[in-house]
Formats: structure tokens, sequence, C-alpha cells
């Protein structure tokens, strides 16, 4: 019988304690559900384990092949190329070892419901109708992933009977969460709930509540609520799994057709065809890659190695 490949969870990484315990966590829930896979687990930055001693762990393990599934809602830069530059990386410090590269998880039915749980805890037993939501996403520098996220809003109000789900972002894109507020207002909101575009708790998800709450000080007339992250739900744990089946049968459907590396997107055309360079956060607070050692090839839609 074949051993099945191994599943390596790649995160982003957090100076947030809870956060990365949360990850970390979540990796030990995996390995409990899938009992016959090697898992194991890394952070591209911020927190402990990197991501190359989680390879190194498999490796000591006997693995030879793993499927590598990014933990993140939407392709940024880390899962464009941060993860596969350090993927690669790693093949060159362990020779024979082969990978295949997942799809990142949003916007999907499974964590749609999950946000819609979170709003319910969030409204109570008041009418959807009277709620107009604010999805707040972490915010990148590439226009794809920011589409990304109002692709997740605009898939959470259909058909769910909110007054009206809005986007914001938290850093490196607008709205911020403030404009987001002050949109809703301008469409007649008459009860708002911030809804955190995250998995786990963080600096960020942090930053977006406390925002929120400075706002609705300054505008006491309006009812707003915030809501919780993902978290580790079963339907996160399952989506997990079958974005690591998905990588194993080679069923990768990348998001191409916006992509800003291989198409020209007004006001991006210079970023075609470049190498993905390490980038540096100056929004997240103490925010470091520590990234000068990677090797930064250029962006490919090719995912098995």
């Amino acid at each position: 019988m074949t051993t099945p490949p191994a599943l390596l969870i790649a995160g982003h990484g957090t100076r947030d304690d809870a956060g990365a315990e949360a990850f970390r966590a979540f990796v030990r829930e995996l390995g409990l559900r899938r009992p016959d896979l090697p898992v194991a687990g890394g952070f591209i930055e911020l927190s402990p384990p990197p991501l190359g001693d989680a390879v190194a762990e498999l490796v000591e393990r006997g693995v030879r092949r793993f499927a590598a599934v990014p933990l993140m809602l939407v392709s940024a830069g880390h899962a464009k190329g941060d993860i596969p530059a350090a993927l690669a990386r790693e093949k060159e410090r362990h020779p024979g070892i082969s990978y295949t590269y997942g799809r990142p998880l949003g916007p999907h039915p499974a964590l749609l419901n999950v946000l819609e749980r979170r709003l319910d805890d969030a409204i109570g037993d008041q009418d959807r109708a009277e709620v107009t939501v604010l999805l707040v996403g972490r915010g990148s520098t590439d226009p794809d992933a920011n589409a990304e996220v109002f692709k997740a809003a605009r898939l959470l109000w259909e058909g769910r009977g909110y007054a009206g789900v809005e986007t914001a972002f938290v850093s490196l894109a607008a709205p911020d969460v403030p404009s987001g507020l002050d949109r809703c207002v301008a469409l007649g909101a008459r009860k708002i709930v911030v809804l955190p575009y995250f998995l786990f708790t963080g600096i960020l998800p942090d930053r977006v509540r406390r925002q929120t709450e400075e706002w609705a000080a300054a505008h006491p007339e309006m009812p707003v609520a915030s809501a919780d992250v993902i978290g580790p739900e079963p339907e996160l744990l399952d989506l997990v799994l079958e974005r690591y089946e998905e990588a194993v049968k080679g069923d990768l459907r990348m998001n191409c057709d916006s992509c800003v590396y291989r198409i020209a997107l007004p006001g991006f055309e210079d970023k075609v065809g470049l190498p993905q360079q390490p980038h540096f956060h100056p929004d997240d607070d103490g925010h470091d890659h520590g990234h000068g050692h990677h090797h930064h090839g250029g962006h490919t839609h090719s995912h098995a190695h």
C-alpha cells in the first residue's frame, strides 16, 4: 500500500501568542483527525515554529512527499510568493523530497456558513433585514487578494437576508474600518455588525475590534456590534483536508484570471512577470519578515515540484 503524501500547513505568523497557539492547536487537531497522515505546520514569519522546521520534522519522520496547504483566506503575496519560495528552498535543503502546493481557503461555502454563525451570535434575536454587515479583511497591496474579500462579502450577502454586506480592510488597502463604517451609515444602515475576515485571533483582528469600538464611541446614535473570528471550527478542518486532497490529486484551480503578476491591471502594469520580492507590512506591529535570504523566482502557477 502506497503511503499518502504528508500534509504541511503553512501559516502567516503573528506576534500574538494566543493566535500562534491557535494555529499550533489546529495543526494538532488535524493530525488527530487523520492519524494515517503525517501532519506538520509552520509559519512564514513572526511565530515559532518556522516552516523550515516543520519540513525538517516531516523529513525526520521519513516523509519524502508532501502537500502544502496555505492556511490563509486569500491568495496574496505570502501564498503567491513567500510560501513557494520557502518550499523551493526546503527542497534544496532536503534532496529527494517532492511536494505539491494547494490553494488558499476562501471564499468557500463552508466558511461562509461559519461567518453566518458568527453574525448570528452577534445579532442575537434581531431581524437580519435590519443589520448591515461590514466584513473586514487583512488588506493587501495585491488587488486580486482585495477583490477576493469583496467576493466573500457578496457571497455572504446572497440569500441570507442582511440589509447589506460592505467591505473594509485593516491594513494596506482602502477603505479602512472607520471609512467602511461611515459608508454603512451613508447607505442607510440601522444597525452594523463588524465581522473580521480572519481565521484566528491576533493583532490585526484585535485592531479591527478596537477601531470599531472607537468609531462606535464617536457615533453613539448608531448601534454597532463586533463579531468573532472564524476559529478552529469543524468546517475549517474539513476544508483544509479538502484542499489537501485537491493538491494530492492535482485538481488545482488557482485564480489566474485577475492575477497581477500575469495580467496588466490598471495601475499595476509594472508587476506583470516580475519576480516575487520580500516585502514589508507598514501596518503590522513590529512586522519584520527577515526574508533577506530568500531566493524568489518568477511567479508561476505550476504547483507540482
